[in-house]
């Protein structure tokens, strides 16, 4: 079980709590200090004082009538100091002098060399010095002179200035623990806040947002990251909704043939040759939703990045010349040319690539006018290559650009009619580009439409190439 608190306004509060105790704690001792620092200092000057006048007095004793009269003098000097006891002694023991005696009974047969000795008599705390001094008369007499000082009204006083310190500073903390508290719990309002937005999310209900007007900076980036991630989640959302739709729609045309063809075929008994044209045709509408099948699990590995990642160099040039043979016969029939330039040499998956080429060439096959040039430039720059399939025909709508990437996506009215794709190609194009660190871009101006892939360069490079619409190859 862990020793904090779970709640963090609880920790907050605690440690806040905790931290000025420990102030007050430290402020307490030093005070502490200053104040028996100052006690002391004040009985140490008191007691040096009443010591030098006894010494005064004592320095006076020239003769036997003085030392008669020593002990009215003292008297008189301390009647008035009910604080201080005093014993003076001869140098057998023997007591000349002694005042409040009972209260020096723990030291009176010992020596105080200092200041700073201290001793307890029936519960009065002492300070206290000893001395020794000569009688100045015609045959000098040491005594010893021991003087006692009473602290104990100082010693009560520190008892209750610590009592009343750390009384106070017990309330203190936890005066300060509930406060802590509270501002924790105001300071954390907008967690509150962020916790009841997410309560609130729903698929019916993923527009909300935190005000960031109302968010401390504090929080700021975390309400921004948590703003990002509904506007990634409504976004993906919309996707996901947009695809599942679309792909009811492409499944339901092939499904809704085969089904018409099927019950045409069986609605009376027909030929050999008529049933081999209806499975012909049923042929054709299976092998299209194959091909969108494979295409939709083509898409789905590349979003979980599932697809190979092998390292082997790619001829751009080399990979365009086949393609470019390949649908030859295509452009021919079209009334359509197409020339190749430039070289360049990545690395990664040729297969891949060629597929991601292949979706651009087909398209502009399929979408340049009769008579027209399609120009696939392959160029260097900045360890990138790029490879640019230019061709004329009707310019698409900027609007349409940024959608021409998406699934099932072709733009309205320019290539919503033209073969019998599923719109699956770019999309398709763009994940082989992105699973190799590249990019993909298109712009479509003045009846010119280009589309660019970007790819980082390997490091063997090709030499230049070109072939013309008439070459047949390297």
């Amino acid at each position: 079980m862990s020793l904090y608190p779970r709640s963090l306004t609880a920790r907050l509060a605690t440690l806040y709590s905790l931290l000025v105790a420990i102030l007050l704690l430290l402020l307490g001792l030093w005070l502490e200090y200053l104040i028996r620092d100052h006690f002391d200092e004040i009985d140490h000057m008191e007691l040096t004082a009443k010591l030098n006048m006894i010494e005064n007095l004592l320095d006076r004793v020239d003769s036997p009538a003085a030392l008669n009269t020593l002990p009215r003098y003292l008297d008189d000097l301390l009647t008035s100091h009910a604080t201080l006891s005093v014993s003076i002694r001869d140098e057998a023991g023997q007591i000349l002098y002694a005042y409040q005696p009972d209260f020096l009974e723990p030291v009176k047969n010992g020596e105080v060399s200092s200041p700073s000795a201290r001793w307890s008599v029936a519960g009065h705390e002492f300070i206290g010095h000893e001395v020794q001094q000569l009688l100045p008369l015609a045959q000098p007499i040491p005594v010893r002179v021991l003087l006692g000082l009473d602290i104990t009204h100082h010693a009560h006083f520190l008892q209750d200035i610590r009592r009343y310190l750390w009384t106070g500073i017990a309330l203190a903390a936890l005066l300060t623990a509930l406060l802590g508290w509270l501002v924790a719990r105001q300071g954390l309002a907008p967690l509150k806040r962020i916790t009841a937005t997410a309560k609130r999310l729903s698929a019916e209900r993923l527009g909300e947002r935190l005000d960031l007007q109302a968010t401390p900076p504090e929080m700021l980036e975390l309400a921004n990251a948590f703003n990002g991630m509904l506007n990634r989640l409504e976004a993906d959302f919309q996707r996901l909704s947009e695809f599942s739709a679309d792909i009811a729609h492409e499944l339901r045309t092939p499904v809704s043939n085969l089904l018409t063809e099927t019950q045409v075929a069986l609605s009376r008994p027909r030929s050999t040759g008529e049933y081999q044209d209806t499975l012909h045709s049923n042929l054709e509408e299976l092998e299209r939703l194959a091909r969108m099948i494979a295409d939709m699990l083509f898409l789905a590995k590349a979003d979980h990045g599932l697809l190979p990642n092998p390292a082997e160099p790619v001829h751009l040039e080399r990979e365009v010349d086949a393609l470019l043979e390949f649908y030859e016969a295509l452009a021919e029939e079209k009334q359509v040319t197409m020339q190749l330039s430039g070289a360049a040499t990545v690395t990664g998956d040729h297969l891949m690539l060629r597929r991601a080429i292949a979706n651009l060439v087909s398209n502009a096959v399929r979408h340049t006018s009769p008579g027209g040039m399609i120009e696939i430039t392959i160029t260097q720059a900045k360890e990138m290559a790029r490879l640019s399939v230019s061709n004329p025909g009707e310019t698409i709508p900027t609007d349409q650009l940024a959608k021409l990437f998406e699934r099932f996506h072709r733009a309205d009215n320019i290539r919503s009619h033209h073969g019998e794709g599923a719109g699956l190609g770019l999309a398709i194009t763009r994940s082989i580009v992105k699973a190799h660190g590249g990019d993909v871009a298109v712009s479509s101006q003045n009846g010119i439409t280009s589309f660019c892939l970007s790819l980082p360069l390997s490091g063997r490079q090709s030499t230049s190439y070109h072939r013309g619409a008439d070459a047949d190859g390297e």
